[in-house]
């Protein structure tokens, strides 16, 4: 990814809003969560699902997005700038992402904060496979992720990354929308 400048205020307009994807993967994580739960939620946006988690446990939400951070901030979110798991600290038994997964060509790309949640790479992976070698270095021993996925990324090629880390793999939600399908993928 290119480097973007920092802002020195919050702009909306950079941040991910709520769609029907963070709706879905709320569903799921409402149906997994524990009350004694320690949850981390990686590329919050608004924090709009960790605003809905509040009171069931430890929640840290975390964005490699400024603006993002101000947003989860102001949702009054314990908030960690990071890029995937280089500035978290701790182990956690739920783990939830809502990735960049979009296929995008370097033609397509915009520099601007909102791309990071949108650019998933040429085939949509990108950041899922950083993800997914990284993850279990603040997952607990028997715990869990949730990850929202899109039928344009390969499902079958995300769940073949998770399997290869030692992972098994289920798709516990999904909604079709327009011409895809958004699927949530819970990994232990």
């Amino acid at each position: 990814m290119k480097k973007f400048p920092v802002f020195g205020c919050h702009d909306p307009n950079q941040v991910y809003q709520p769609e029907a994807d963070t709706y879905l993967l709320l569903e799921a994580v409402q149906k997994e969560l524990k009350p004694t739960d320690r949850i981390l939620e990686m590329g919050t946006g608004t924090g709009y699902i960790g605003s809905h988690l509040s009171g069931h446990g430890y929640l840290l939400v975390a964005d490699i997005n400024p603006h993002a951070c101000l947003a989860a901030k102001k949702n009054g979110l314990e908030v960690v700038r990071t890029d995937l798991f280089d500035g978290i600290c701790g182990k956690f038994d739920l783990v939830i992402f809502n990735p960049p997964y979009l296929p995008t060509q370097d033609d397509e790309r915009i520099v601007d904060w909102l791309e990071y949640a949108l650019d998933g790479g040429p085939e949509g992976r990108s950041t899922i496979t950083r993800f997914v070698r990284g993850v279990r270095s603040v997952l607990d021993p028997g715990g869990r992720v949730l990850l929202l996925l899109s039928s344009l990324t390969g499902v079958d090629e995300v769940a073949r990354l998770f399997q290869d880390q030692s992972f098994d793999t289920d798709i516990v939600a999904r909604r079709k929308i327009f011409d895809e399908w958004l699927l949530v993928m819970k990994c232990r």
